[in-house]
């Protein structure tokens, strides 16, 4: 990988992993699901307009934005609303890795290597030792949000790996529609019109400008970025900048937020990235050839937002 490129893979990793501490920000100017909302919103628009039709199937758009926007953006949100710190959240939210492997042997047939099980029990034993920690400092309830958000995403990886997406950018954009309106309406039912209101009238510059980061820098940029050098590098080689994420996550967290790093979370941050590296860049299990189709075979490891 040229200087370059390995410049911009640790980019879209810091800029990911920074997100964390600026949706936290956010959440001192917006309720969780009206800000998820604007998020998306703001993602999508005006970008809907500049790249072209979808290239997938609608059933795949409303599916993985459902389960990805909807689902997995909605309840992070609500578990950082509640009380989950920011740099325990990126940290947290890469057992998704775990999540995709068991999903993906579920509904798709594939079975783990004997080095990824390896890889999927220390990253457990590291959201483990993370909930022990948590346990000792803040709400088991925001941190089980989080891992059940971590679960989504598994699930929407698992979607979108059956999209097959030509165009990964067009797809996140398309995608970025769907959430929209269901997490407009969710926060109308559960956070209230007047609070979502006084929110919205309250808007000012830092609060536009940490909508404009995570959903154009974050989903747009990061997202572009990061398929641009999917587009030029093989996975194996793109895939292992994703682990810097909570290193970021962590390290920003603590310098903006003044987020303390315990001894038990530094042991569960060792033993979760470890174990998601055995996960994720093991060899793929073997799929029964009755279930592989071309398209399968083209998208073997789906990578999405990390948050």
């Amino acid at each position: 990988m040229r200087p370059a490129h390995l410049s911009l893979a640790v980019l879209v990793a810091a800029v990911w992993g920074v997100n964390f501490t600026v949706i936290e920000l956010g959440l001192g100017h917006f309720p969780p699901l009206l800000f998820s909302a604007l998020r998306f919103l703001a993602a999508a628009v005006p970008a809907v307009f500049l790249v072209g039709r979808p290239k997938v199937a609608w059933k795949w758009i409303v599916a993985v934005g459902l389960v990805l926007g909807v689902a997995k953006f909605g309840l992070l949100f609500l578990g950082m609303a509640a009380g989950m710190p920011a740099g325990l959240s990126s940290l947290v939210l890469q057992i998704q890795a775990v999540f995709t492997a068991l999903m993906a042997f579920a509904f798709l047939g594939e079975r783990p290597t004997r080095l990824r099980a390896l890889g999927m029990a220390v990253a457990l034993g590291g959201v483990a030792l993370a909930a022990v920690d948590e346990g000792t400092a803040g709400p088991l309830g925001a941190f089980a949000l989080v891992i059940i958000a971590a679960a989504c995403w598994g699930l929407s990886n698992v979607l979108t790996r059956k999209a097959s997406p030509p165009d990964p950018l067009n797809f996140m954009v398309w995608v970025s529609t769907v959430p929209v309106l269901p997490l407009l309406c969710l926060s109308l039912l559960t956070e209230g019109p007047s609070r979502d209101l006084a929110a919205l009238r309250a808007l000012d510059w830092q609060g536009a400008g940490i909508v404009l980061y995570v959903a154009w820098i974050t989903t747009v940029f990061g997202f572009g970025a990061w398929g641009w050098l999917l587009r030029r590098h093989p996975a194996s080689t793109v895939a292992p900048f994703s682990l810097l994420v909570p290193v970021f996550g962590m390290s920003s967290a603590a310098l903006f937020l003044g987020e303390p790093i315990s001894p038990l979370r530094w042991g569960a941050a060792a033993l979760l990235v470890g174990g998601v590296a055995l996960t994720s860049l093991a060899p793929a299990g073997r799929v029964p050839s009755r279930t592989v189709r071309p398209a399968d075979a083209s998208a073997r490891e789906p990578v999405s937002e990390p948050a």
